[in-house]
């Protein structure tokens, strides 16, 4: 009797930390919302030519290097990162290097000190702290930015670890989308890792002009949206509005919000055409079985829904009429809607849209469709582990 009332009084503590912990800190974040830029953009949609082309970027570096990454693992690939990232700093450049405390989990600190003591400039992001400890336990920075001689930007979905090249026998091949950036979007990136090592270190950096030098301007109109876990939610319900004949959805997690729901079920009841690629494998338990309570109403309303076999789907894109696309880091769940620290490019230009579609209708064709009849013949023990995992969707 008195264990049970030991776990009941916890669990009471846990929720009321949680549900002040938010209170709090929403009272005091605010979204950031980069002005209409001009860059030029470079799409990858596979680990091998993304990591090829951002190893050579860094090799070039001759000024700063700054790393903000949600995972890095201890595997050959991360460890060839490592000794790059070492290798600049013992040539005088500054290296900053930022990774999420609860994503990167496991990191030995035998690799921190070595990064350390060869001039890399290591910290965590988001360490749970009192007060509000469980709250802060739950927020992630799940943003993935790098800025190089404040002259080239990398943004998307891609971490640093073998798996990402399609080298973990587990996934296979691995498909995500990540964005290089050149031109003016790359000050934004810059300052947005500013703030994010600010806030981690308490080590205001000077923006000097070495840090934000100039850049030519590009040719696809874009702008960068940092969101801290409060306002992605009502972003995509303004996207979603806008569509009039499509509306894509590409995300590895698919636990929507009752406000994004609703407007999903809006632009199907006016006759836009809902597509919508999930991975067919799953990377986290019960994330796959609390997206299909949300699938069968889409499924009866008219949406388009496949799932992808040919390895792990981990894009997160958007694309709305061919006329707006968002690629970025934010998944479309409840945990980037209402925790996570996220950041998204929003691109308003035909032609690279016309790129992403045609990667995305690559990636729709390595998928199988989901349909009602198949929803209908979900064994007892899949049926259970839906009801579990709605209960902790907001966590998952």
């Amino acid at each position: 009797m008195v264990v049970l009332l030991f776990i009941v009084i916890l669990l009471l503590l846990i929720v009321l930390d949680d549900k002040l912990g938010q209170k709090i800190y929403r009272s005091k974040t605010a979204q950031k919302e980069y002005p209409m830029r001009n860059s030029n953009l470079t799409f990858f949609k596979h680990g091998k030519r993304l990591f090829n082309d951002y190893f050579e970027a860094i090799q070039q570096a001759k000024h700063h290097i700054h790393i903000l990454f949600y995972i890095v693992k201890t595997d050959h690939i991360s460890q060839q990162f490592y000794d790059l990232l070492k290798q600049k700093a013992k040539e005088g450049v500054e290296v900053r290097l930022l990774v999420d405390r609860i994503g990167s989990f496991g990191l030995p600190k035998t690799v921190i000190r070595s990064l350390q003591e060869s001039g890399v400039k290591f910290a965590y992001t988001h360490r749970p702290t009192f007060p509000y400890f469980f709250y802060k336990l739950n927020r992630r920075n799940h943003r993935k930015i790098t800025v190089i001689d404040g002259k080239i930007g990398y943004i998307g979905g891609f971490n640093i670890g073998k798996e990402y090249i399609g080298q973990d026998p587990k996934f296979g091949e691995w498909r995500d989308y990540h964005l290089k950036v050149t031109g003016e979007g790359v000050q934004d990136l810059q300052t947005q890792f500013f703030d994010d090592w600010a806030v981690a270190t308490k080590e205001k950096l000077v923006s000097k002009n070495d840090y934000f030098p100039e850049v030519e301007s590009g040719t696809i109109p874009h702008k960068f949206i940092a969101t801290n876990g409060h306002f992605l939610e009502n972003d995509y319900v303004h996207l979603i509005h806008q569509a009039k004949k499509e509306l894509i959805i590409g995300s590895p997690y698919f636990i929507p919000s009752k406000k994004v729901m609703k407007a999903l079920l809006d632009a199907l009841h006016r006759g836009v055409k809902v597509m919508i690629l999930v991975p067919l494998k799953a990377d986290h338990p019960l994330v796959k079985e609390a997206a299909f309570p949300y699938f069968y109403r889409l499924l009866k309303a008219g949406a388009h829904i496949y799932r992808f076999y040919q390895g792990f789907y981990h894009a997160k894109v958007i694309i709305i009429d061919d006329k707006l696309c968002d690629i970025g880091t934010a998944n479309f769940d409840k945990r980037s809607f209402f925790l996570n620290s996220e950041i998204n490019c929003y691109i308003h230009d035909k032609q690279f849209i016309k790129t992403v579609r045609t990667a995305v209708n690559q990636d729709f064709a390595d998928a199988e469709k989901l349909t009602l009849d198949f929803w209908r013949k979900r064994t007892l023990w899949e049926r259970g582990k839906e009801s579990v995992s709605m209960l902790i969707s907001g966590l998952l």
